[in-house]
């Protein structure tokens, strides 16, 4: 059975590889100060971080099911006899229902996965399963190991300021936060498609520090080969540094790539972010 990816823009996945694996890609949408872009296509991310240091206006919206329907159309009319959809967390945005309505409707039977992540945790999951479906497996096996990777990656995050995530919604658990003093740096984590707090530092270079060491922790724990992502937003001397430092004290890493945030989560951790993917091959 001929097997079709699709992904949405929050994978961040490099564009090489999306050409090479033919993934599709349907962009979700920023809105700065009124005006609605396509993540990916007609706005980058200095301009995100930029009115975001301007305190302008930025939110973020899913993309509509019929862009998830053209999406499907396309990889049917190339041959498709079944599509593997998946996306970033439902707890972090609807995104997925989109895809759900949109795959009522699809000239082929659509097996939507919500990944329960985001980022590079997420576009992992999506290549192994683009890879495995290339080898000629179903439509459930290729959604399966897009699951399992999915869910057995590792994302812990720094953020300059939790009042981006507080206006966005998204947040969660790390609210207990809010309160602290201003000199407190949050580290984040991703769990089951939730964020949650993990620890506090006083200042970015610990906090770099300790981003460092939960990696290293993450990929021991994981016990074999990984494929490590370090995002950043308008951070990218960090990011380097960072990537490098773990690269240094990580044998089994496949590679440590870095990769900056779009636009869209980028609107709501903020600028300075960085984010350390760890995803265990399968």
């Amino acid at each position: 059975m001929s097997v079709a990816l699709v992904t949405d823009s929050t994978a961040y996945l490099p564009a090489a590889v999306v050409d090479a694996r033919g993934i599709g890609v349907v962009p979700l949408h920023v809105v700065i100060a009124g005006t609605e872009f396509s993540e990916g296509v007609d706005v980058s991310t200095a301009e995100v971080a930029t009115a975001l240091r301007a305190f302008k206006p930025v939110s973020t919206s899913r993309p509509a099911p019929q862009a998830f329907l053209e999406a499907y159309e396309k990889a049917a009319a190339g041959g498709a006899e079944a599509i593997v959809s998946v996306h970033i967390s439902a707890d972090m945005s609807s995104t997925v229902e989109s895809a759900h309505l949109a795959a009522q409707h699809s000239p082929v039977p659509v097996t939507v996965v919500d990944s329960r992540s985001l980022g590079m945790a997420m576009g992992y999951a999506v290549v192994s399963a683009a890879e495995l479906a290339a080898g000629g497996a179903s439509a459930e096996e290729v959604a399966a190991v897009a699951r399992s990777r999915s869910e057995a990656s590792t994302v812990v995050f720094y953020v300059d300021t939790l009042e981006h995530l507080r206006r966005g919604g998204r947040i969660g658990a790390a609210s207990a936060l809010l309160g602290s003093a201003l000199a407190i740096k949050p580290i984040l984590g991703l769990e089951d498609g939730h964020i949650r707090p993990l620890e506090k530092v006083r200042t970015s270079s610990r906090a770099l520090a300790r981003l460092e060491e939960l990696a290293v922790a993450a990929v021991d724990a994981a016990g074999g080969d990984v494929d490590i992502a370090v995002h950043h937003l308008d951070s990218a001397a960090r990011a380097e540094d960072l990537a490098g430092r773990i690269r240094d004290r990580v044998s089994t890493a496949g590679e440590v790539v870095v990769v900056e945030l779009g636009a869209v989560v980028g609107a709501h951790v903020g600028p300075g972010t960085l984010a350390v993917a760890v995803s265990p091959r399968p």
